[in-house]
């Protein structure tokens, strides 16, 4: 079986989803597709903490689905902007188990990923699967990528 590793970056894809269609992403068909005959040795899905309920029963179905959940507290600036972002942990997690696995799949339409990709498929002979939101993901992040899968209807909560 084919060993991969999963990495989500949970506030681009409810933003990117909720943005495009006016639906949330589908965790359990996506852990159906991106999973189907393969082995997965590490699944991490990052988050911000803003402690509401809501966030915390979402948490728990993403742990329950198989993600090892990641918090980072979302910090409310006084200008009104908020930090919350895990571009570098998730850079971290996936340079320190992409020799375990075969594929790197990465849930994400953030541009900033394509370097990591592209080191990841090219220096570490890794297959790197890019799920996002066409309309959305960056064009560097999809060319540095051996493949992209566009999140759309059959990914999204009806």
């Amino acid at each position: 079986m084919e060993k991969v590793a999963i990495f989500v970056d949970v506030q681009n894809v409810y933003y990117t989803t909720r943005q495009t269609f006016r639906k949330n992403f589908d965790y359990n068909k996506f852990w159906l597709k991106a999973c189907s005959s393969r082995e997965v040795v590490k699944a991490i899905a990052y988050a911000t903490d803003r402690g509401d309920q809501k966030q915390h029963e979402f948490q728990n179905i993403l742990r329950a689905i198989g993600f090892e959940v990641k918090l980072k507290p979302f910090i409310q600036r006084s200008d009104g902007s908020a930090k919350g972002d895990w571009d570098v942990g998730i850079t971290i997690d996936i340079m320190e188990c992409a020799d375990d696995v075969a594929v790197v799949i990465l849930v994400s339409g953030d541009g900033d990923f394509d370097l990591l990709a592209q080191k990841i498929r090219v220096e570490r002979g890794k297959r790197v699967e890019v799920y996002g939101v066409a309309q959305l993901t960056a064009k560097s992040l999809i060319n540095a990528a051996t493949e992209f899968i566009p999140i759309d209807k059959p990914l999204l909560l009806n």
